[in-house]
This record gives C-alpha cells, sequence and structure tokens, in this order.
C-alpha cells in the first residue's frame, strides 16, 4: 500500500441501515470486502422480509467472503430452489459445494450455470471441477 494513502474506513451511517436501504448499503459493503457489516444491515432487514431474494442472495454473498460456506450454501439451495434460471444463484452454490471440497455435487450446478451465461469464468471452474474429477 502506498504510504500516502489512508485506507478508507468501513462506516454505515444510521441512516443506511434502515430496511428500505438494506439492499443498496449492503452491496456498497460487500462490493468493498467488508461482508460483517453488511451482515449488520442484511439480518434486521432479513427478518422484516425473511423472504427477499435480493437480500439472501447478498447474505449467501457475504457468508462466501467469511467462508461460512454450510450458512452461504443453505442460502444459496434457497435460492436455486425458488428461481433454478439464477444462474449466479447456481455458480456461487457450485463454488461453495467445490470449496467444501464436494466436487462431484458442485459440477451439475457449475455446468448449469456455465450453459445459462456463456460466462468464461463459469467455464472454468467447471473445468477446475472436471480435472479434479479426473485426477480422483
Amino acid at each position: 500500500m502506498n504510504d500516502d494513502m489512508l485506507p478508507v474506513p468501513r462506516v454505515v451511517f444510521p441512516d443506511q441501515a434502515a430496511p428500505e436501504s438494506a439492499y443498496r448499503t449492503a452491496y456498497d459493503l460487500l462490493s468493498r470486502r467488508a461482508p460483517k457489516e453488511a451482515l449488520e444491515v442484511l439480518e434486521p432487514a432479513l427478518a422484516d422480509e425473511p423472504d427477499n431474494t435480493g437480500l439472501l442472495a447478498l447474505r449467501a454473498w457475504a457468508y462466501l467472503i467469511r467462508a461460512q460456506l454450510q450458512r452461504a450454501e443453505a442460502d444459496l439451495e434457497h435460492l436455486v430452489e425458488e428461481n433454478p434460471a439464477d444462474d449466479w444463484a447456481q455458480h456461487a452454490l457450485g463454488r461453495c459445494l467445490e470449496r467444501q471440497s464436494r466436487f462431484e455435487e458442485a459440477l451439475p450446478h457449475l455446468r448449469l450455470a456455465a450453459a445459462m451465461s456463456g460466462d468464461p469464468d463459469h467455464g472454468l471452474a467447471v473445468l477446475r471441477v472436471e480435472e479434479h474429477l479426473n485426477r480422483s
């Protein structure tokens, strides 16, 4: 880090924690790699709206960043069950399972996400898991 630069603090101002601002605030915090602070915003909002898929996706993202993989998996399974066409949730669930070394379970989700999105990173994830399974 440059000695002339100061790190930006991860601050949540009081009005940003309001339920109607939760998505925007949590997304901003997660994009700045502040999952703890994002979860502090998301939990009260999800208590009010437990089936809000946008908030659940952000909570899963926060759990993934914090490597709380079982919690992330639970949210992602719910999201995939609600909307199997959600390529982000499919890919995130596949990556979550891959990080737990559950490669056979991860592969179908990763393949589906790659087919739906056409994203090269999703395709690389499929190849990585297939290669791992072939070596086993």
